[in-house]
């Protein structure tokens, strides 16, 4: 037993019980009532008459008269008291087997317990991996279908492929017609650089016949330079 301590009313103090035996006592004693069974509480303990009835039977047998009978008589009841003794020495045997192979069953299954704990552990562990790699998945998934749905709405190849012909066609067709924009332009252009040169040519001519004409004849110029000028 344990010594226990109480709290002193009125005051903050700790009386502690007094025991005859400490723990350990008690422990060596309870064990040696259980072996030798004095733990019964009607009549006598079972050890002791068992010990009546062998020391009456050596009595017996220690005398020199003839006693024959009587002995048989006592080490038959010495015998049944032993007998009696001896089974339940035999029921105790019986549970404590019992009681050690509920224990190595339960070390087993504690252990087994133990073993499927730590492999729930690697399970939730391997799981929860897997989880995220199911996220990923996912998601890699519902891209695809967007990008799938985004084509979905597009034109068919061929006809894609026939308006970029079409696109193509015509910007050769506009690159046909800019060139030949640029040609003709180039060509106004010369033709009217040629133009200004003949008009230039042709003043210059005018004026010289005009002076020509005005150093032929003084008296005629002005209305000479009149009717050149017109």
């Amino acid at each position: 037993m344990l010594a226990r301590s109480r709290k002193v009313s009125g005051r903050g103090e700790t009386a502690a019980g007094h025991y005859a035996f400490g723990p350990q006592e008690d422990d060596i004693i309870i064990k040696r009532r259980l072996l030798t069974r004095t733990t019964t509480t009607r009549g006598e303990p079972p050890l002791k008459k068992l010990q009546k009835k062998f020391t009456a039977f050596a009595m017996e047998v220690e005398k020199d008269s003839d006693n024959v009978s009587d002995c048989e008589r006592l080490a038959k009841t010495f015998l049944q008291e032993l007998n009696t003794f001896e089974i339940p020495l035999l029921k105790s045997r019986a549970v404590i087997d019992a009681n050690v192979r509920e224990k190595e069953n339960f070390e087993e299954l504690k252990d087994e317990i133990n073993r499927q704990i730590l492999q729930a552990e690697i399970d939730i562990e391997d799981l929860k991996k897997q989880l995220e790699e199911s996220k990923i998945e996912r998601q890699h998934k519902e891209e695809c279908e967007a990008i799938r749905r985004l084509i979905a709405t597009q034109p068919p190849r061929v006809q894609t492929q026939k308006a970029i012909n079409d696109l193509e066609k015509e910007i050769a067709l506009l690159e046909a017609e800019n060139t030949a924009s640029s040609r003709t332009l180039e060509l106004r252009k010369k033709q009217f650089t040629l133009l200004l040169h003949v008009v230039c040519i042709i003043k210059n001519l005018h004026l010289f016949l005009y002076i020509f004409l005005c150093d032929t004849s003084t008296s005629t110029c002005p209305n000479a330079s009149k009717e050149a000028l017109a």
